[in-house]
């Protein structure tokens, strides 16, 4: 059975940090790029980080960017999202996800497999 399973998010004051996590399991980790989405209330699901397949480099929404890093430790199967200096708009339920495909870096329809989600919220 494939599993994405999110874990570390929680309540932060802003300025703070989280680090989550994705577990995966059920499929050949080597074989999909797990990236980050996450969806605020009221708003559609919008990309926040991946990773390239081909060459291992990252992209990061300009919301973002400088403030979280992806990262991954294929011997956990497991990919992180550090997230530093936090805003208020931050806060959202925040996804993992796996596409086999070598293309759709933060394309929704790329993705093979989705996580149930994990809340972080960022209080002013």
């Amino acid at each position: 059975e494939v599993q994405l399973v999110e874990s570390g998010g929680g309540l932060v004051q802003a300025g703070g940090s989280l680090r989550l996590s994705c577990a995966a399991s059920g499929f050949t980790f080597d074989d999909y790029a797990i990236d980050w989405f996450r969806q605020a209330p009221g708003s559609e699901r919008e990309g926040v980080s991946c990773i390239s397949r081909s060459d291992g480099s990252t992209y990061y929404a300009d919301s973002v960017k400088g403030r979280f890093t992806i990262s991954s430790d294929n011997a956990k199967n497991t990919v992180y999202l550090q997230m530093n200096s936090l805003k208020p708009e931050d806060t959202a339920v925040y996804y993992c996800a796996a596409r086999s495909s070598w293309i759709g870096c933060l394309s929704k329809p790329s993705y093979d497999y989705w996580g149930q989600g994990t809340q972080v919220t960022v209080s002013s």
